[in-house]
């Protein structure tokens, strides 16, 4: 599959920055493209078409980015869509939900070519992993715990690990589930746990597994959007095996895990 081939869908109400995004995708050879100016009428329409990839403004005529990456993500049709911010938008009450519920990249206004070529080869990649039919001997006997309070944020890790052909998951809502499953026994090779969480946080989680579990090597890999060094210094010190910001690019996350495999 190439870059050419993908369809994408683009939300954004400003015909100028449809344009310029139209413009970009174009560079990449990319012509299957549908273009709306607000968000219901783009989801009649995936739903019908469902496209490779949305493209959207974070505010909408009537609604906001958040809004429809979460109404795609509660539909069985449109869920495993891939899902591009494209915005301005730098307050924490926007940006989270949108990384919670799974977008492949948050692209800045302006953006630049590479920006988007990293977020389309990303896609691809994720794509053609998906539809694979060859299992990944490498993954396959791999058994993983998803630590995370969002539900569309596991789904969405979860449809990854997936297309890596790792099939062997477990979920926990947060540190405190988690610790239940190890206390029970169970063992994993890989855990991947967010870091801003209720009860019991990704930090004591690591914590609590370096220092009380019975398996205290196990890989570890901690997702954040904490911006905060001092924080992201605590985070390292805990113990994480490797960190990765929100939100999760696909090909990031797949070196990551073939890295922590191999070394472990």
């Amino acid at each position: 599959m190439e870059l050419s081939s993908l369809y994408v869908t683009v939300i954004e109400p400003s015909k100028v920055q449809r344009q310029i995004i139209k413009g970009h995708l174009n560079s990449f050879g990319i012509e299957q493209i549908e273009e709306f100016k607000e968000a219901r009428p783009a989801l009649n329409h995936m739903l019908a078409s469902p496209p490779d990839i949305v493209l959207s403004s974070m505010h909408l005529p009537d609604m906001t980015g958040t809004d429809l990456v979460t109404q795609m993500r509660r539909l069985e049709a449109l869920q495993n869509i891939t899902f591009l911010l494209v915005s301005s938008e730098t307050h924490y009450r926007y940006l989270e939900p949108i990384r919670q519920a799974g977008a492949i990249a948050i692209l800045p206004k302006p953006f630049s070519r590479e920006e988007m070529g990293f977020a389309l080869r990303s896609t691809l990649d994720y794509i053609t992993d998906f539809e694979s039919e060859n299992d990944n001997d490498d993954y396959e006997a791999l058994n993983v715990l998803i630590v995370d309070d969002s539900s569309l944020s596991r789904k969405y890790i979860q449809q990854m690990l997936e297309s890596l052909s790792i099939h062997s998951i477990k979920t926990a809502e947060d540190g405190s589930q988690a610790l239940e499953l190890l206390d029970q026994g169970e063992r994993f090779d890989l855990i991947i746990t967010d870091y801003n969480m209720p009860n019991i946080d990704g930090k004591e989680l690591t914590e609590h597994i370096r220092t009380y579990s019975e398996q205290p090597t196990v890989p570890i890999l901690m997702m954040t959007s904490e911006q905060n060094e001092s924080r992201l210094a605590a985070i390292q010190n805990a113990g994480v095996s490797a960190l990765c910001s929100k939100p999760l690019s696909y090909n990031t996350v797949k070196q990551l895990i073939e890295q922590l495999v191999t070394d472990f």
